[in-house]
């Protein structure tokens, strides 16, 4: 087992000192900087210094528990299934609910140290403002356990209830940790890439709308007021093919320079549901990548996933199966085209390639939509970041023609018997190579959207 790093050894002190006059320890460290390793030296150092029997661990994924168990397994150098002679358990929250008496008397008759790993997922202050999962900790687990390590790398939750096991300030009601190592603290220790977040906007789309049968054309300047007046929503955008190949188009050749210098490096698109994910897997192998697709309902999704860990392939594209705790550090490129936008999942994607594994893979490249929501989460990002220089590099992108035009000629011709605009992109701040060729396609339906041409970046470079 590796040494540990400077900030989990500070955070295990702080934690066994805190013990000596409470049971309970917040921890708050960015996603990919190693919770769960310092958790396990944690119950490792209680367990040695005789201050507890059992280890209770609990996770919002099967996915999570399974790398707790391993790395408790590890760290400890014992069993860690449940079964006779282990030394504790790793179980979902779901879990919890069904679990019968006998086992909630472990609590009573040993001393037990009970972990949570994103523990924002369980809310509860009280048994009125708490969720299922809140609510099994207030009443069975919050008095009981002789100490409780709760873990989060992105502490708050979309409809504002309190985490359960956590304090807060008051009046102002913000979050009290016991330890924190924000993402500036990470990058600075080289625990954790320096992201690099890809706006991806449309000055010149073209909607047209069938009014009693008569066409009603309106160009929207930006996504953002595209979505705000029109009958657009943000999942059709997502699902249209120009968008679609727009992002992936960008992803695709991010991975290529990357893996120049780093062979192994994967990318990641987080897709809404499963007919737009092997929409997005179809556009991957039209281009010739290799590609797998992860859904709730792949048959071995977990195999697949650990699979493509371990090997070289270069896309993964998933549906609620990797936007949290899943640690595949080779990811460096991700393509967020999920329709969820909060900050808490925004966060967790981000966080999915920030884990750093080496001397050369010092960035992880997000390419995201400029919806308001979106473009907002990604400013927040760099003001954690104020000293890093965060650097919103804007570039508006001009219409050309076929690659030997000059810049601003605009070009149309007859392409397979219809009329096409074609735009190439090039962005200030990307590589002088990554340029894009985008085709419109027609959807007919009440009304038609076109994105033609306009196409533009903002590059969020945090350094």
């Amino acid at each position: 087992m590796s040494a540990l790093r400077n900030w989990q050894s500070e955070s295990v002190e702080a934690a066994l000192q805190q013990y000596r006059s409470s049971q309970h320890f917040f921890c708050q460290a960015t996603p990919g900087a190693g919770k769960s390793r310092m958790a396990a030296e944690v119950a490792r150092r209680l367990l040695s210094m005789g201050e507890i029997d059992l280890i209770l661990c609990f996770a919002p994924s099967c996915q999570v528990v399974e790398g707790l168990a391993k790395t408790f397994a590890s760290v400890m150098g014992r069993r860690f299934d449940g079964r006779l002679g282990a030394v504790g358990l790793s179980s979902t929250y779901q879990a919890m609910e069904h679990q019968d008496a006998s086992f909630w008397r472990l609590l009573d008759e040993y001393k037990v140290l009970a972990v949570f790993d994103e523990i924002h997922h369980c809310a509860g202050h009280d048994p009125l403002l708490s969720n299922a999962w809140g609510q099994v900790i207030l009443q069975r687990i919050q008095d009981q356990a002789a100490f409780t390590l709760a873990l989060s790398g992105t502490p708050w939750r979309s409809d504002a209830r309190a985490i359960a096991l956590a304090r807060y300030s008051d009046p102002e009601g913000r979050l009290i940790c016991d330890y924190r190592y924000g993402l500036k603290e990470a990058i600075a220790d080289r625990v954790c890439r320096s992201p690099r977040i890809v706006l991806i906007d449309n000055n010149a789309v073209r909607l047209t709308e069938l009014v009693d049968n008569n066409p009603s054309v309106t160009v929207f300047p930006s996504i953002a007021q595209l979505l705000s007046e029109s009958p657009v929503t943000f999942e059709e955008l997502l699902a249209h093919d120009d968008t679609v190949r727009q992002v992936v188009e960008l992803g695709c050749r991010r991975l290529d320079i990357i893996r120049s210098s780093v062979p192994d490096a994967a990318g990641l698109v987080v897709a809404t549901n499963v007919s737009h994910a092997n929409q997005v897997a179809a556009v991957l192998r039209a281009r010739g990548e290799e590609c797998r697709v992860v859904t709730n309902r792949t048959p071995g999704a977990q195999e697949l996933i650990n699979s493509f860990r371990q090997g070289e392939g270069r896309w993964i594209v998933a549906v609620g199966m990797i936007s949290e705790g899943t640690d595949i550090p080779r990811l460096q490129v991700c393509c967020y085209l999920s329709r969820i936008r909060t900050e808490l999942h925004y966060r967790q994607v981000l966080g999915r390639v920030l884990r750093r594994q080496g001397n050369v893979d010092s960035e992880a490249w997000l390419y995201v939509l400029a919806e308001p929501s979106l473009l907002q989460f990604s400013q927040r990002v760099a003001e954690d970041l104020p000293e890093d220089l965060a650097v919103l590099d804007r570039a508006q992108l001009a219409s050309v023609g076929p690659m030997d035009c000059a810049v601003g000629e605009n070009y149309e011709g007859e392409i397979g018997g219809g009329l096409f605009e074609i735009t190439v992109k090039r962005s200030r701040g990307l590589a002088d190579d990554e340029l894009l060729v985008i085709e419109s396609l027609e959807r007919e339906q009440t009304y038609r959207m076109e994105l033609t041409s306009g196409f533009r970046t903002e590059i969020l470079s945090v350094y």
